[in-house]
């Protein structure tokens, strides 16, 4: 079947579709050829690009700050996810025990996810600057010494951790929350009859039940995680001694503190390969994930 024929008997199907494929072309597929191409060349973004082939991708393997802020991420992603899935689940393992306040503290816990990050970072720059942040304020009202939020490697991590997890916790709640709406109560009921307690009914009842959720969400935090670059820059910069620098933000900083734009396109281009791997990985493990699910029942 030629493509004019499957167009004609496909008309109405084309005609709804167009608009999509019109937006997915000229925002996606566009942008992303034009990065590819752009990540091929030496290109200050003020004169004419010179192609250099892969040669920014090579470059890449002998440079030490992109290897400190992949490590930085991936350590960053392997504490966010287990902490942000665990206070998501024990807030809201808290809130199903409410019968009033619930929607309002779901509001506020969420409040954090869905405004700008920039104010996000903000808040935490508030809170943990060195010279008048609330913390060290609090301290020294105690006659303690204030902690070098900005200047220590380690204190600087603490404090970006601290506002991620508190910025992604959540998403978590929320979601958890309503798969545990959907718990299976003959099951809770008759582990309580048989005598399990509390953690015993957690363990064996709620996370199996929980499994496909917590996938998800563990998918959504490395995925945002890989993406963070608004909480760090503001926050931080990167600094201090590229400690806190992430691969976003580092890709930032040579396609526009360096004027490096191909060297820093192509960074970006790394990190878009690890998201998209890791989204089609999630996408085998839920799929296993449901067909456990439904054969267990």
């Amino acid at each position: 079947m030629s493509a004019v024929t499957a167009i004609r008997r496909h008309g109405s199907a084309w005609a709804m579709l167009a608009p999509v494929l019109v937006v997915v072309a000229v925002f996606v597929a566009y942008p992303l050829i034009g990065a590819v191409a752009t990540s091929l060349t030496r290109d200050s973004g003020l004169g004419d690009a010179r192609g250099v082939g892969l040669a920014n991708y090579g470059e890449l393997a002998g440079d030490p700050v992109f290897w400190r802020a992949t490590a930085n991420t991936v350590g960053l992603t392997v504490l966010l996810v287990p902490l942000v899935l665990g206070s998501g689940l024990g807030i809201a393992l808290l809130l199903r025990r409410l019968t009033r306040g619930r929607a309002l503290l779901q509001a506020v816990f969420l409040a954090p996810y869905v405004v700008s990050g920039v104010v996000v970072a903000l808040l935490g720059r508030t809170v943990f600057d060195e010279n008048v942040g609330v913390v060290n304020r609090a301290l020294r009202g105690v006659g303690l010494d204030g902690v070098p939020w900005q200047s220590s490697p380690t204190a600087a991590g603490l404090s970006v951790l601290v506002v991620l997890v508190w910025a992604r916790s959540g998403l978590a709640v929320v979601v958890y929350l309503a798969a545990l709406a959907d718990a299976p109560r003959g099951q809770l009921e008759a582990a309580e009859l048989d005598g399990a307690g509390p953690w015993a009914r957690l363990w064996h009842v709620l996370l199996p039940h929980l499994r496909p959720t917590t996938v998800f969400l563990a998918v959504v935090v490395v995925v945002e995680t890989f993406r963070t670059f608004d909480v760090v820059y503001v926050m931080t910069g990167g600094g201090p001694q590229h400690a806190t620098e992430l691969l976003v933000t580092y890709s930032y900083a040579q396609g526009f503190d360096a004027r490096a734009q191909g060297y820093g396109t192509a960074i970006g281009l790394v990190v878009l390969a690890v998201v998209g791997l890791g989204t089609a990985l999630w996408w085998r493990v839920q799929a296993r994930t449901e067909d456990t699910a439904v054969v267990e029942r």
